[in-house]
This record gives C-alpha cells, structure tokens and sequence, in this order.
C-alpha cells in the first residue's frame, strides 16, 4: 500500500454559514435550510448526476478543511465535559480530518445539488456523494455506547432557564432586524443544557461573577444564579484593531460588528 493517497474534490458546498458556530453538530432534517453543491465543470459530473431523480437523500464524503491537527482524546460538544477517543466521537480532531454526512436532496440544476441541512461550512471540498438506502444504511437499533447515554440525557427537561437583559434584548433585536443576524436560539440551546465552562463549547469565566461564551463572530456576556442564566449583554468578537484594518475584509460579518460597535461602544475590549 502507497504511504500516501490523493483526493480530489468533486465540488465544493455553498452555504450561509461561515463559522464553526452557524453548523449545527448533527444536521437536523426539521430546519429550514438551503445548501449548494457545485460540482467542478469539465469532468462530465453532468452525466455521473444521472439517475438520481428520487432519491431523497445523499450522503457527503468532505473534507474539515479547516483543521490542521488530531488528537487521540477530544472534548465532544455535548454532554459532560469529559475526553472521548476521537475514533468513539464524531469530532473533526482526526488523523484523516474527512467528514461523513447524510443529507436531503432537494433538486438538481445542472452541476448544481440543492441540499437540506447539514454540518458543513462555506468552501468545504467534497470528494463523492452517494445515494442514501434506507434498507442498508439505517441501523436504528444499533447500541452507540456513551452517545446513547447523552443523547437520553439531552431528552431530558433543560436544567437552566435563560433570560435576555433589557440590553442583550435590544442588541438580538437589532441584528435581527438590520442584518438578518440571529444566533439567539442556538445560544440558549447550550446555556440552558449547561453554561459551566467548556473548551469545546466555548464557555469560559470572565471575571468573578460572569462568564462569556462564543457564538461564531459575535459573544453573549452572561451569569448564572442557581439556575437561572441572565444574558447581560451581546457582544462583536472581533476587536475594532481588526475589523478596521483593510486586510481584515473577509471577517465574518464584518459590516454588522462595526455598525454594531459603533452602536454600543461600550462593548469594546481592545
């Protein structure tokens, strides 16, 4: 066997999200969502599309082009903050960083697939896609080992109750309103299961009293009182040195974290 293999990418995914935090872990069937996959021109990927009509469903070979290392141990997203064997977990931490992701396939429009959810980000290479059989490749009886443990838990009734500050109300309404920005219902999903801190969930103390945690291009400032979790204020999470400087153009949402700090300058940190 070679020591080395090469891929190459049959097409890349088009999709609003940008950053680690816009992708859900899992890609969930009941969202509202829109991808692209275009496939590169000249490669006859017009005919290798044929005989796909009714098929509702694809899974996605890709690549985490974004990562550029592995570990043996890795902290999961969910659950309780402890290390898993990265082969025991579905994180991109991996020796080969390649991604496996069933999706719906909703059209095709030339070389183009329009797709349903999924957990991939804008620019990811994809190497092959296949038709999902539900006969053979759906197990649902299938024991998951500590994966089942905590996605029992997950069903159960959420731990804490999160309220928005008159603040961090006005600061959600505003960038849903002026820039179609709303990562609200994510940023509860997380603190109301568990806002201890959390590498991986990107929860960290900021202070004595209060925490900060990351949602892609922006943070939420919050504190915790028994079980309750009061967002104090919203925040942009890059600092002004950046996004002001013009080689920093291609920071996600650039436009509405200067419209936003010049808004709310207090919330500026650097």
């Amino acid at each position: 066997m070679p020591p080395s293999l090469t891929l190459h990418p049959i097409g890349y995914l088009r999709t609003r999200q940008q950053v680690k935090f816009h992708a859900g872990h899992q890609p969930a069937a009941a969202e509202e969502e829109r991808n692209e996959l275009e496939l590169l021109p000249g490669c006859g990927y017009e005919q290798a599309l044929q005989d796909l009509a009714g098929v509702e469903r694809v899974w996605l070979l890709w690549w985490f082009h974004r990562n550029e290392d592995w570990r043996p141990l890795v902290l999961p997203p969910r659950g309780p903050s402890r290390r898993r064997g990265v082969f025991a977990t579905r994180s991109p931490h991996r020796p080969n960083p390649l991604g496996l992701t069933a999706t719906a396939l909703l059209g095709i429009e030339g070389r183009t697939l329009l797709l349903g959810p999924c957990d991939l980000l804008d620019g990811t290479p994809v190497f092959d896609l296949k038709p999902y059989v539900a006969a053979h490749d759906a197990f649902p009886s299938s024991r998951a080992g500590w994966i089942d443990a905590m996605e029992a838990e997950q069903l159960e009734p959420a731990r804490f109750s999160v309220r928005f500050s008159p603040t961090a109300d006005a600061q959600a309404q505003w960038l849903r309103d002026s820039w179609a920005i709303d990562f609200t219902a994510r940023l509860i999903g997380l603190l109301s299961r568990d806002p201890l801190p959390h590498r991986t969930r990107r929860i960290r103390r900021r202070g004595d009293s209060h925490s900060e945690i990351g949602c892609g291009a922006w943070r939420a400032r919050f504190a915790v009182q028994e079980n309750i979790v009061s967002v104090l204020a919203l925040e942009a999470a890059y600092p002004m040195k950046f996004l002001s400087r013009a080689d920093y153009k291609n920071v996600p949402d650039r436009e509405a974290q200067l419209a936003f700090l010049d808004r709310w300058p207090a919330t500026v940190t650097s």
